[in-house]
């Protein structure tokens, strides 16, 4: 008896080896599902998060506003994911004569596919939208050491106050006597601020200037000089505490975020195999 060809013999799932199993129609019908649900969800949520903040108390704003968003964004990607993904899945077509378990898999990368493709249309607002109530945020958070942080970084303007205030005279008369010297003062402040310490021998030379366009004795002076000198650093402290929180915001923000895409593409999946059993049993 002859055996069968196995080149022209055929069962039933090979019918259909011609046919892509990918179904764009159902997949970008998906995809538009999860962004349009994803654009709604994301500025309430920024809304929400804004509502939590308080100027008066940047801090703990700023850590409320990173947990809220964190929340809010595996929240909005569970909804919007699962609806585009079982969207991808239940409009798909019917795939006849293919074993129950490449059903399964081409439902999930269905809905994978669905996940990416809006993934890939909506990071680009996502993150413009996120990183401006994040950074906003910070803003807020951190009013109160703005001018600081803009002293410590040099600002003329800032630092020429604290110049100012080493000269400063209950003698109208001297006040013009200290122009020339102020500019030299910002210098000395600004390369403090930015080195972190200002040298004995420029303390010194303040010290003198001062005394000497003041009317205050040497300790005095001294004593004035150092004062001007520890507020400075403190603004610097503070700047740069708020900086390293907005860092560390940012740090949290991203990793919530890479956590909520993970989740986004997992809910997507899943949504769509079982979007894809309902459709093969209606």
């Amino acid at each position: 008896m002859a055996l069968p060809d196995p080149i022209t013999a055929t069962d039933g799932p090979n019918l259909e080896s011609s046919k892509s199993g990918i179904h764009w129609a159902s997949i970008l019908g998906g995809a538009a599902a999860a962004a349009s649900i994803s654009a709604i969800l994301l500025p309430l949520g920024s809304a929400l998060g804004f509502a939590a903040t308080s100027a008066y108390n940047p801090g703990e704003s700023l850590v409320t506003f990173t947990a809220g968003m964190a929340i809010w964004l595996v929240v909005m990607q569970w909804a919007s994911s699962g609806v585009g993904g079982y969207i991808a899945g239940r409009l798909r077509v019917k795939w006849a004569d293919t074993h129950s378990d490449e059903v399964f898999f081409r439902d999930t990368a269905h809905g994978f596919l669905a996940w990416a493709v809006a993934t890939l249309f909506t990071f680009a607002f996502a993150a413009c939208v996120a990183m401006g109530a994040v950074n906003a945020g910070v803003q807020a958070g951190a009013t109160v050491a703005s001018g600081a942080a803009a002293g410590a970084a040099g600002n003329a303007d800032d630092l020429g106050y604290y110049a100012d205030s080493l000269y400063r005279t209950t003698t109208p008369a001297t006040v013009t006597t200290t122009a020339d010297v102020s500019a030299e003062t910002t210098r000395i402040l600004a390369n403090g601020a930015r080195t972190g310490v200002i040298p004995p021998a420029d303390r010194a030379y303040l010290a003198a200037q001062v005394a000497a366009r003041t009317g205050l004795s040497q300790p005095e002076a001294e004593a004035r000089v150092n004062n001007t000198i520890a507020q400075v650093d403190a603004a610097r402290a503070k700047a740069t505490k708020a900086a390293e929180e907005a860092r560390k915001a940012m740090v949290a923000f991203h990793t919530a975020l890479c956590i909520s895409l993970l989740v986004g593409a997992f809910i997507a999946s899943v949504a769509a195999a079982l979007g894809g059993r309902l459709r093969d049993n209606y």
